[in-house]
């Protein structure tokens, strides 16, 4: 009877492993299209003369709204406490607000295709970090994984650099982006309020970042207005804040369903979708290494794919802890 009870145990956990698996799967995808898509809208605010910090101030302000409208009417709105107001601050600056201003601000210096190729970097320090932490089980594949794909950025930021006329200060400043996404990475799941849903959690950390762009707009003394005149500035925004609300919400989803490391894969599907949208719909010119690149990190993220399904089946063998 107990050897009975327990193979049905280990048959619905497995199918609710499966499960998630595919729910992180179909979120990476998701969430990985939709931020290839900011990047490339990122540059096309510039062209029309919207500052990054205006931009990204003004279309948080509408996915937060637009999120925390969701969140009311399915009865997931976050419970305010210290807990939740450190996780919206904190995160908000990790993830949203200190992260996208640097990406945003270098997209002209360096081009959509290498922003979005820096996207790919996190995976290896978030799963140093949570390996560290032991959030994470050692895994070759995994760990092959994450190697590869830092190898296929290493590659792209090594030509990038020794470039003719490369602007050396806007690379070294576009690599704190990663630090901080993976910083944000760890953070969100190790703080991750009980009880908390992904519906609640996304509006709580777009409100944070606000607070924190908005303060620094008044301390700082930058400008938060949009070009007089300009027609096509509110509509992108607007789309832009229909890309975020469903870039972050997907985002938790991953983060629920897959863990940090997993999440973090989320930069080289967006490089997969980032580039070619910049290469044929905003001209610009295909990188000299990006082939060798893609390629390295898009191997990098099947081992690591791979790697979610032997590692967990090793870890849950009878006599393994």
């Amino acid at each position: 009877m107990m050897n009975m009870r327990s193979a049905i145990a280990t048959r619905v956990d497995q199918s609710t492993r499966h499960r998630q698996r595919r729910i992180a799967l179909g979120a990476l995808l998701g969430a990985g299209l939709l931020l290839g898509v900011t990047t490339n809208l990122a540059k096309v605010a510039h062209g029309i003369g919207i500052t990054p910090l205006a931009y990204l101030t003004w279309s948080l302000t509408g996915a937060a709204l637009l999120l925390t409208i969701v969140s009311s009417l399915r009865g997931q709105t976050a419970k305010l406490n210290r807990r939740s107001v450190e996780y919206f601050v904190i995160a908000g600056f990790l993830s949203t607000a200190g992260s996208n201003l640097i990406f945003f601000n270098a997209v002209p210096h360096l081009g959509v295709s290498f922003i979005a190729l820096m996207f790919s970097l996190p995976p290896l320090l978030t799963y140093a970090g949570a390996l560290a932490m032991r959030m994470e089980r050692f895994c070759w594949w995994r760990a092959s994984g994450v190697v590869l794909a830092l190898a296929g950025t290493a590659l792209l930021v090594i030509r990038q650099w020794s470039t003719p006329g490369a602007d050396s200060v806007w690379i070294a400043i576009a690599l704190v982006g990663p630090v901080l996404l993976a910083m944000g990475n760890i953070y969100r799941t190790r703080r991750w309020p009980p009880e908390a849903s992904a519906e609640s959690l996304a509006p709580g950390m777009l409100i944070g970042a606000l607070v924190i762009l908005m303060l620094a707009a008044l301390v700082f003394d930058w400008s938060l207005s949009i070009p007089d005149g300009n027609t096509y500035a509110m509509p992108l925004i607007a789309v832009q804040a229909i890309v975020f609300a469903g870039q972050f919400l997907l985002l938790f989803v991953l983060q629920k369903a897959g863990g940090p490391v997993f999440l973090s894969l989320m930069g080289g599907v967006s490089a997969m979708f980032g580039v070619p949208i910049a290469t044929v719909l905003l001209a610009e010119p295909v990188l000299p290494v990006f082939l060798p690149s893609a390629t390295l990190i898009a191997a990098g993220i099947v081992a690591m794919l791979f790697g979610v399904k032997v590692c967990d089946r090793q870890a849950t063998k009878p006599g393994q802890t």
